[in-house]
């Protein structure tokens, strides 16, 4: 008896490890693929159309990918004092400092959860700006082609010119198009301190 249960013992924990790496292989080809097309993106291999859908909060977001840079998981970060609330800190992206800032919390709404799924997007090295966005969950590509653009008077953002566009999908969820060059254009973006 002791014989049999040590054998589906064995067995459950054989199955449980081959589950979790298949789910790993396949996060890793996600992850290869998206990095192949965010190079091709920036060489210029892909017109506006394909977009990196991220959610922000409770918030879809649509980043240029010329604009996002590497994605990587949302470890440790170091916060920084006598800054704003907005800016979380600093985080070391392959041995580069980058700031990390809440997009949400910026915007003067509630701070965007720290949770496992959570990655930080940094900006593009074309843009010159050492920064990144914490965001709550990269969705993957997205074709606004596919998308219904909607008037003006809906965007609801106002002065906020990296936020022009709205766009909804054949799902029905509402996509801000956020214009990472446009955000760090922005003076109050600028102004970390307190």
């Amino acid at each position: 008896m002791n014989q049999t249960l040590h054998e589906t013992s064995a067995a459950n924990l054989e199955a449980v490890k081959s589950d979790s790496g298949v789910r790993r292989t396949r996060l890793r080809e996600f992850q290869a693929q998206l990095v192949e097309r965010m190079q091709a993106a920036q060489r210029g291999g892909y017109t506006q159309l394909s977009q990196l859908g991220i959610m922000i909060g409770q918030g879809r977001y649509l980043l240029n990918l010329r604009e996002a840079g590497e994605i990587v998981s949302a470890g440790a970060m170091t916060r920084v004092p006598l800054t704003k609330d907005w800016y979380i800190g600093l985080s070391n992206i392959r041995g580069n400092l980058t700031s990390v800032v809440d997009l949400p919390r910026f915007q003067g709404h509630d701070a965007t959860k720290l949770e496992a799924a959570c990655r930080i997007v940094a900006f593009a090295p074309g843009l010159a700006f050492n920064s990144g966005l914490l965001v709550s969950q990269v969705l993957g590509l997205r074709n606004v082609a596919e998308m219904e653009e909607l008037p003006p008077e809906a965007a609801e953002h106002g002065s906020k010119p990296w936020l022009a566009k709205k766009y909804r999908d054949r799902d029905g969820n509402v996509w801000s198009e956020l214009s990472l060059a446009m955000l760090v254009q922005d003076q109050d973006f600028l102004q970390i301190g307190i």
